[in-house]
């Protein structure tokens, strides 16, 4: 597993599976921006899109793309004083981890998810994301999918002693 850096400030970086020839940031929003793969998805689970009174798989395509397209700029947004803070939030909502808490990032109303965990005060290395249709993470493979990436990687970085930022940069630096 490798852990790219996303920004020059060392803010973001996101995982790089052994399998991948990307990150997941990257992956992700190239997946968001491609009208046939999110057609597929759309048509997949349909059934999921009531709460979101859509009206065709086209209208959710455009949603999408636009919501995509909001949320790379909000996370690559290289302005010194941008804060990732106010993009990711605990993943749970009832409980909180003393380091390398999972977080979830999204705007308000979009069914678009990052997946991270948060090193230290503004800063997250992405492992993954969804488009998340439904009340919980558990009810739909593709989401509980991410469950488990998120808690690998977790797990990686534990196993090899970080649990915090300074930890982390060593790792990065060795």
């Amino acid at each position: 597993m490798n852990i790219d850096k996303i920004t020059d400030d060392g803010r973001l970086w996101a995982v790089r599976y052994p399998d991948q020839e990307c990150d997941e940031l990257t992956r992700l929003f190239d997946e968001w921006s491609e009208p046939v793969t999110l057609h597929a998805f759309f048509k997949a689970n349909w059934d999921d899109m009531a709460y979101f009174n859509m009206t065709s798989i086209t209208e959710a395509i455009d949603k999408t793309i636009d919501e995509r397209n909001v949320l790379e700029k909000m996370v690559l947004d290289i302005n010194p004083d941008a804060d990732l803070d106010t993009l990711f939030r605990n993943l749970s909502n009832y409980s909180h981890e003393l380091c390398l808490e999972k977080s979830k990032g999204k705007i308000n109303k979009s069914w678009l998810r990052l997946y991270a965990i948060k090193l230290a005060s503004g800063i997250y290395i992405i492992t993954g994301g969804a488009i998340k249709l439904t009340a919980t993470m558990e009810e739909r493979e593709h989401t509980s999918n991410e469950l488990v990436k998120i808690e690998k990687v977790r797990n990686f970085l534990l196993k090899n002693g970080i649990v915090d930022e300074d930890g982390f940069f060593e790792y990065i630096n060795e």
